[in-house]
């Protein structure tokens, strides 16, 4: 066998085949002629046929088919698999739909579904419309990890108890409407914040602005959120200085109001520190050199730091004054205004508070930049509270208090005295007399305080005798009975007593203890207030201070449910202790 023989026939091969021995009579001819030619030219030619049997006749076309035929089959793939039968190729069909929809879908009413290496957008009516023409079971795609967020909470059950209109009369917003953080919303649902109260709605979105803000609002419809999500919405948790201080009155609301901010920014990596004069300067100086991004406290206490150089402002551009016209008192208005000194120009103010003496105007001309004024005070006293008058003799007090005891239906009850004496004198006649008694006032250590404090709100004790103290912003959802055994001298301090009953549109009930000496008082502050103090009835209806904790009948349940009145007789009531 010839070596040298080319690897091609000759002519073929673009000149490698033949070499020296190419064909000089080869014409060139189009390829399918070439391809007739080659197995004509060659019949004997057996040791050749191994280089024809290779021929891609039309392989560009046939390419082309293939490709085509691959991507629509890569293309209705999914909708052919939701056509097969049973159901264990069903449920692949719904598998092969999951993973085929992107979790980083951006718009919660879209899906991004991928073809080949592209993908296209498809909107979630004409998903679910595909789905039902195709036969795969009801189930939902795989939209986002990020929609199905709310279902992971730890919610608390709803609060079903009768509401006033001092916190149901909204706009009906929801926290969503804000564009909150999404780690902020997780914080507010599992507080059981479930829709903002009239005040949030009115404070919030002005807050996120930037404006300074004079809000007045009833006690207990929700103030404390109103500032404390602006301010944990606005914090940038990577800069760890002092973005927002809090300023409130007494010890008690600092621990109170700090404890809110953790709540609501669990899911936040937001520092929150609390000081109040009565604890340890050197822990809080050790606390300050670690970050801290929201700072509670009362102001004698930040301003004795900030005068240190260890509590450092220059970057705080938010201050809260809650309870403003406690703040704007002689005893507390010389600290504020000396604290703000410290604050950058561009800083911004928000002013809380139920009620707001002329001290405040003056403050705000001068601090405060053109600010939103919110005024929900319609009236002055909640809905939701009814309030009572005994004229009693001195030396009958504790006779009376007695008898309110056994008859009254209390939940946890909160006693105000005049004076410190008085306080602790009246807490030892009420255990003398077989109930369980608390008492806090402000000669008491702090760390006796705060154990009071706790262990009062956590319902150890139904009963808390102390001073005005405890009249400020105190938050315990279960008192439902203030008792003034002594009268107060003016309207603010009663507005503000008055209002640790019927917590967030609640019912409470008020019962005011009135001598001789209080007749005048108790004319002024009715006038002062626009309200009605009633004498008390011998027997007082439950339903109006408990009606939270009622229980329905069938028989009631049905005549709500249906609308027609139901005799009274054949209702059963009960009340739970």
């Amino acid at each position: 066998m010839n070596s040298n023989r080319g690897r091609y026939p000759p002519g073929i091969g673009a000149g490698r085949g033949g070499g020296m021995n190419a064909n000089p009579a080869f014409q060139s001819r189009p390829p399918y002629q070439q391809q007739y030619v080659q197995r004509n030219l060659l019949p004997n030619h057996h040791h050749q046929q191994q280089y024809f049997q290779q021929q891609q006749q039309h392989q560009q076309h046939q390419q082309y088919q293939q490709q085509q035929q691959q991507q629509q089959q890569q293309q209705q793939q999914w909708l052919r698999r939701g056509q097969l039968g049973g159901s264990t190729s069903a449920d692949s069909a719904v598998d092969e739909v999951e993973k085929t929809v992107q979790s980083e879908a951006v718009d919660p009413s879209y899906v991004i579904v991928p073809f080949g290496e592209m993908g296209f957008v498809m909107d979630m009516d004409v998903w679910h419309q595909l789905r039902s023409a195709t036969n795969l079971p009801q189930s939902s795609p795989k939209i986002s990890a990020s929609q199905d967020w709310k279902a992971r909470l730890k919610i608390p059950a709803p609060d079903t108890r009768f509401r006033t209109e001092d916190v149901t009369a909204t706009k009906g917003n929801e926290f969503e409407d804000y564009f909150l953080k999404r780690e902020l919303l997780m914080g507010i649902y599992e507080k059981g914040f479930e829709r903002p109260s009239p005040i949030q709605e009115e404070s919030i979105p002005i807050a996120l602005t930037g404006s300074d803000i004079l809000a007045r609002a009833k006690n207990g419809t929700g103030k404390t959120a109103a500032f404390c999500i602006p301010a944990l919405e606005k914090i940038d948790q990577d800069n760890n200085v002092i973005q927002v201080v809090i300023l409130v009155p007494t010890r008690e609301l600092a621990l109170q109001t700090s404890q809110v901010c953790k709540e609501l920014g669990k899911h936040l990596q937001i520092q929150v520190m609390v000081t109040t004069g009565g604890t340890s300067l050197k822990d809080d100086i050790m606390r300050l050199y670690q970050p801290v991004h929201l700072l509670v406290g009362t102001p004698g206490r930040i301003l004795d730091l900030a005068k240190k150089g260890v509590c450092i402002l220059k970057d705080c551009s938010m201050l809260v004054m809650d309870e403003a016209d406690k703040l704007l008192s002689p005893e507390f208005q010389p600290s504020v205004e000396q604290l703000i000194r410290f604050l950058p120009s561009h800083r911004q103010i928000l002013m809380f508070s139920a009620t707001f003496p002329v001290t405040v105007k003056d403050f705000k001309d001068r601090f405060l930049q053109k600010p939103y004024v919110i005024n929900l005070m319609d009236e002055l006293t909640l809905k939701g509270i009814t309030q009572f008058y005994a004229f009693v003799e001195e030396r009958q007090k504790v006779h009376c208090l007695n008898t309110l005891f056994s008859k009254l239906q209390i939940n946890q009850s909160i006693i105000f005295c005049n004076s410190v004496n008085r306080v602790e004198l009246l807490a030892k006649k009420i255990t003398e007399l077989g109930y369980s008694c608390f008492y806090i006032h402000a000669k008491m250590l702090q760390d006796h305080r705060n154990r009071v404090f706790h262990d009062f709100r956590n319902g150890a004790c139904r009963n808390l005798v102390c001073t005005d103290l405890f009249t400020r912003g105190i938050d315990i959802q279960a008192v439902n009975v203030v008792i003034n055994f002594d009268f107060p001298k003016n309207s603010e301090t009663y507005l503000h007593r008055v209002g640790r009953s019927g917590r967030f549109g609640h019912l409470g009930l008020a019962v005011n203890l009135i001598t001789y000496e209080d007749r005048f008082n108790l004319y002024r502050i009715e006038q002062e207030l626009g309200t009605e103090i009633k004498q008390i009835p011998p027997h007082i209806d439950q339903a109006i201070y408990c009606r939270d904790d009622r229980v329905l009948s069938i028989q009631e349940a049905i005549a709500l449910v249906v609308g027609i009145p139901c005799d009274a007789s054949s209702l059963e009531l009960c009340l739970c202790s």
